[in-house]
């Protein structure tokens, strides 16, 4: 593993740390119906603590579909019960076992939003197993935030 950094400001071996996180945690993916596992891990500090955290979570689908929680979603409400609402993401690497290229649903770019920081990154598989970054303000330019609630 290279240590040169990304765009992102990661170094290569954390990026490659959080995408086998999210690939080892969709092992655990509940997914009978689409059969699509999924795994999400994420780089996050608690409160005023500079100290980093990963925590991980899988999608868990249900009979009744708008019941199913994305990975992304499981590992923020995680991370939320663990370390509390004032958590900060500063990465997210999602994974999935089927090969296909996917980034997070508008739901979780929503999600993820409501505890990033301005220079929050996500990390996802891309076409043919490369992996692929972006700054989370590129994938959910018109955001609603809680300060327009």
């Amino acid at each position: 593993m290279s240590d040169s950094l990304h765009a992102s400001g990661f170094a290569a071996a954390t990026i490659d740390d959080l995408l086998q996180q999210a690939k080892t945690v969709a092992e655990h993916s509940h997914s009978p119906y689409s059969r699509f596992r999924v795994g999400a891990a994420i780089l996050i500090t608690a409160g005023e603590s500079p100290e980093q955290h990963v925590v991980t979570g899988c999608n868990v689908e249900n009979a009744s579909f708008r019941l199913t929680t994305c990975a992304e979603q499981s590992a923020i409400a995680t991370a939320v019960g663990m370390y509390g609402p004032k958590i900060r993401i500063h990465g997210v690497a999602v994974a999935n076992l089927n090969g296909a290229a996917s980034m997070p649903c508008g739901a979780c770019r929503q999600t993820i939003l409501e505890f990033s920081t301005p220079e929050t990154w996500v990390f996802y598989p891309a076409e043919k197993g490369a992996a692929a970054e972006a700054k989370l303000t590129d994938l959910i330019p018109a955001a609603f935030r809680l300060e327009q609630v």
